[in-house]
């Protein structure tokens, strides 16, 4: 079993910072992509950032040079600093990672629980 646990979100002031941390957990063989996701209510999930093993990312157009993701893949943990955080980033934030349990398995899709932010203005 794989398990995806964020922590770090909270209410924060327009123009002010958090930290998102996610932590993989179980029987884990290998790790490709984790990223970060965000969803408000009525509208569908959307990329926030993504980081590959090797450690290349990709973030969408909202939150470029405000939001960095990074791994420590000794620790199976994706990071987004979120920086001179607006209103409109209030949402449901979700980790995600891509993950093979076992040598030669298939790589499978994991999801966290959610951490809401709440940027205030």
């Amino acid at each position: 079993q794989v398990q995806l646990v964020e922590s770090g979100g909270g209410l924060v002031q327009a123009g002010g910072s958090l930290r998102l941390s996610c932590a993989a957990s179980g029987s884990i063989f290998s790790i490709n992509a984790m990223g970060w996701y965000r969803q408000t209510p009525g509208k569908q999930r959307e990329l926030v950032a993504t980081i590959i093993t090797g450690g290349s990312t990709n973030y969408a157009d909202s939150v470029k040079f405000r939001f960095t993701i990074s791994r420590d893949n000794a620790k199976n943990t994706v990071y987004l600093q979120m920086n001179s955080l607006k209103p409109e980033d209030t949402a449901v934030y979700y980790c995600n990672a891509v993950i093979q349990r076992v040598v030669g398995g298939p790589m499978n899709n994991y999801w966290g629980q959610g951490t809401q932010v709440t940027v205030s203005s």
